[in-house]
Parts: C-alpha cells; structure tokens; sequence
C-alpha cells in the first residue's frame, strides 16, 4: 500500500474515532441542578388523582409517585402572599401582602427592599424564567418581573384573566398579556395555556445546556373563570355538575401542560440534571369548581382547606429517597431558602422565616420546621398557628366554613362570603379563639380551647411574638390613573412612583 493510501486509510480512522467519541461523550452539563418550579393557581387539595382517583392527572401522579409526595406543604390562603414567600422567605404578614391579593387598579406590590430569588440564583450564573402569572405588582415598571431578576417574561401581571380574551373586567375591562415588556396580541383569542406552553418549550429547546436554569412554570390554571377547551370538557363524561365537569377539563389542560414541560425538558437533555417542584398557591375555590374535601374551608380562609395544598417534588438523579410520601411540615416560606439551597447559595440575611428543607426532600430527615404562621391579617383580625400537632385559629376563619363533597350533580355552588364582606352587624360565628389537633382532627370538626386552656395560652403568647413583626397591610383605594382606558385599552405599569 502506498504511502498515500496508508495516510487516507488513518484519516478515515481518525474521523471514525472522533463520531464514536461524540456519540458517546455524555452531554454538557451544569455546574448546578436546573431547577423548575411549578405552581398552579387555586388547585385544591382534593383536585388530583393521588389524593382522589375520580380525577385524572396521569402526569402529575406519574412524577409524583416517583418523587416524593408532600403531606403537610403548606402556603397562605390566597396567592399574592404565597407567591411573596416563594419568591423572597418570608411570611406575608412581613411583605404587607397578607390582607388581600394584589388588585389590577391598586397600588400594591411586593416592595423593593426585598431581593428576590431569581436575583439570588443569577449571582450563581442561572438563567431565570417566568411563563404564566406574575401577581406581586405592576403599577410601576420597577415591580415587574423582568426588573426583579427575571431575564425573560411570557405572561400576565395580574391575577386573574380570561383564557381566551387575555383580559379582567372587574372594575374596567383591561388586556393583560405580555411578551417581556411588550404587549402580545392575540386577535385569534387562541385559550392561554397553548401560548405559555410554545414559551415554555420555546425557552428549554434554546437554553444554553452549559449553563443552569432556573424557570418558574406559573400557570393560570385552574383559576376561574371556569373555561377549557371542549375537548379537555369530553374526558369527563361521568362528572354530572356543569361547574365541576368544566373544572375538571382545566385540570386536565394542567396535567397536559406538566406532561408537555416534563417531555421538553426530557427532550433537550434537562431533566437527568433537574430538580422539579409542583404546588399549589392556595386551596382550591368550592363556588368555583375546586374542592377541598375532606378538608375544612377553601380559599381565603385559614382552614386546613384554604392552607394545605396538593405539592410533591421530584428528580431523576438528585434525590436519594424516592417513592414514598412525606408528612414532614413544609410551608411557602421554606422554597426560597431551599431552591438557593441546591443552587449552592447560603442566604445573608438572617431573618429569614424560611428553613431550607433541601435535606429532608433529599433524603428524608426531619423537618427543622416545628411551627408555622397559616397568616396574620390586622385588617381582618384574625390569624393561626401551628405548633407541634395544634393549630390555633384567632378571630374569623374566613371565607368557606364549612365541608364541602365534590358535587355530584347539578348542586348550586355554596356562597359563604369573605370575612372582609361581613357587615358591622353580622354577628360572630366562631369564638375569639379555637384550638384544633391538626394530628388527630384533620379534618378540623373538634374544637378544643376549652379542653387545653393551657395550650390555647401558649399558642396566644408565641402568635402574639409574631404579630410584633406585622408590616401594615397594603389596602388602598382604586387608582383611576390605572384604568385600561388610559393605556389604549391594556393594563400598563407607570402610573405608582
């Protein structure tokens, strides 16, 4: 052979070797877990297939039960406050966030002072994500969210619109639906899970896999108004109740969503290196479809129902005990020193409410967490407790008193009101303080403040210790300089210094 021949002959070797390297090199790699953290709106405790078989979230449970299921993950009772402690640790009562939930034509937001995750993760060189809802703020530019650390924004700043029309109508109907800064038409009215699921798969099919990533799925979904595509509607034929049918189709656009940010993050290289984290912001809404049962209460109460949500985490490769469910207290609070926790980051600030609960996810050790603040509102006058296996509830509980079964045919939806919407006159319905084990009584149906004076005294004096801390409720009036019809129609920040 010729000299020649030898030299092509070792070439074509040489580039052989160097596919087969390729082919077989593993797949670049972050320095840190990509982290996606995923929340649904209004999803109650009762509203998924693990905790009720009659409904149907095959995505979720799949990763749920290969993950690890949380049994005692708790947040506020409505969503402004538990998004506030997601994003910064602390409990609502210290935001200013605790009274009501952020309102379109208000000037409330989740103020400056505090450093937000996204901001914390990107000193560690994560790229950060919102798809979906924003709900801490708007009035002004600096309180949205590509200004709080976010390097990309696929969504809406308030908190609650329309599927199809992108819009809120409470006091003036507005459009809310954003690409970064700028408004995203949709003159097609196509239904907004389908333009957040192109974002979602739009940010992982192009995220530098070198480099770790931070996205915060925040879905709309199963907030009212109660709206789905017919064709989630039809997987529910057996379901009689008009409201519960339509609610059950938007829990099945969600699990669809999950399964579809689930197969992109699989499809991209992501998800071997990727801690996932699902919850709930609040319980779920019984005048709207969602159900509690056989928890007490719903949403805007201070009730298991309103407080104790559907949440499980999970990785294919991070977590050393899978597979089982975890009773371990876990609250809204605790995410952000947690998901810094993974990241590598230890928080400077010392106050924190929050405990990172990485090691008890991890391998199932015992929560450093033994008591927990459901709220405070000086508004209202009422806040809870947990302590050990007693809550104590003080003042009004709130909205949804009461047990509610998941409705089986054409029930009218209850209409127990707000405590906020009592009149001066309204005589009281609970006594000044109740006492409950959580442990034993889950289901909150026996008072016993008078059965453990005792304890009632000491959870007083330790929810009295917190109360020192309250930051006074944003609750202002409407704005009229907010109004859609001074932004061409839309809901726009620049009208708050």
């Amino acid at each position: 052979m010729s000299r020649t021949a030898v030299l092509k002959v070792l070439g074509v070797a040489a580039v052989a070797l160097l596919a087969l390297k390729l082919l077989f090199m593993p797949s670049p790699k972050a320095p840190y877990p990509h982290i996606i953290f995923i929340v649904a709106d209004d999803l109650g405790w009762n509203d998924v297939s693990w905790h009720n078989p009659q409904v149907k979230t095959p995505n979720l449970e799949k990763y749920a039960r290969a993950g690890v299921i949380l049994n005692s993950s708790y947040v506020a009772p409505v969503c402004s406050p538990s998004r506030a402690s997601f994003m910064t640790g602390y409990y609502a009562h210290r935001t200013g966030l605790q009274h009501i939930p952020i309102i379109h034509f208000k000037e409330m937001y989740l103020p400056s002072r505090f450093t937000l995750l996204p901001e914390l993760l990107k000193q560690k060189g994560y790229a950060t994500h919102l798809v979906g809802k924003w709900h801490l703020g708007f009035c002004n530019w600096r309180y949205t969210p590509r200004y709080r650390g976010f390097d990309s924004f696929l969504g809406y700043y308030g908190g609650q619109e329309g599927y199809y029309n992108h819009s809120n109508g409470k006091v003036e109907e507005g459009y809310d639906l954003r690409d970064n800064e700028e408004v995203l038409p949709d003159p097609d009215m196509e239904y907004g899970m389908y333009i957040l699921n192109r974002g979602m798969e739009k940010v992982i099919a192009e995220h530098d896999k070198t480099q770790p990533l931070f996205l915060f799925l925040s879905y709309q979904s199963v907030h009212s108004p109660l709206e789905a595509p017919q064709r989630f509607v039809d997987l529910h034929p057996e379901v009689k109740n008009p409201n519960r049918k339509t609610f059950n189709g938007m829990i099945s656009v969600l699990d669809e969503a999950f399964g579809n940010a689930t197969a992109a993050l699989q499809r991209e290289g992501l998800l071997d290196n990727a801690l996932i984290i699902f919850t709930s912001d609040n319980g779920g809404s019984p005048d709207v479809g969602g159900n509690n049962w056989p928890l007490r209460g719903g949403k805007f109460s201070l009730w298991e129902g309103g407080t104790r949500v559907p949440a499980f985490v999970y990785s294919k490769n991070l977590l050393s005990k899978t597979g089982y469910t975890n009773n371990e207290f876990i609250h809204a609070v605790d995410w952000f020193p947690t998901m810094l926790n993974v990241a590598g980051i230890k928080p400077t600030d010392d106050h924190l409410d929050g405990i990172s609960q990485w090691e008890t996810l991890k391998v199932g050790r015992p929560s450093f967490r033994k008591e927990f603040i459901y709220n405070i509102d000086e508004v209202d006058q009422n806040g809870a407790i947990r302590v050990g296996d007693f809550k104590l509830i003080k003042g009004e509980p709130g909205r949804f008193f009461d047990w509610f079964p998941v409705p089986s045919g054409d029930e009218v939806a209850p209409t127990q009101y707000p405590t906020w919407k009592r009149r001066p006159w309204t005589p009281k319905m609970f006594p000044d303080y109740q006492l409950f084990n959580i442990s034993a009584d889950p289901e909150e149906r026996h008072n016993l403040a008078d059965d453990f004076p005792e304890v009632v005294q000491q959870l007083k004096q330790k929810l009295t210790s917190y109360e020192r801390l309250v930051v006074p409720s944003q609750h202002p009036p409407v704005e009229p300089k907010s109004l859609p019809h001074n932004f061409g129609g839309v809901w726009t920040p620049g009208w708050c210094d």
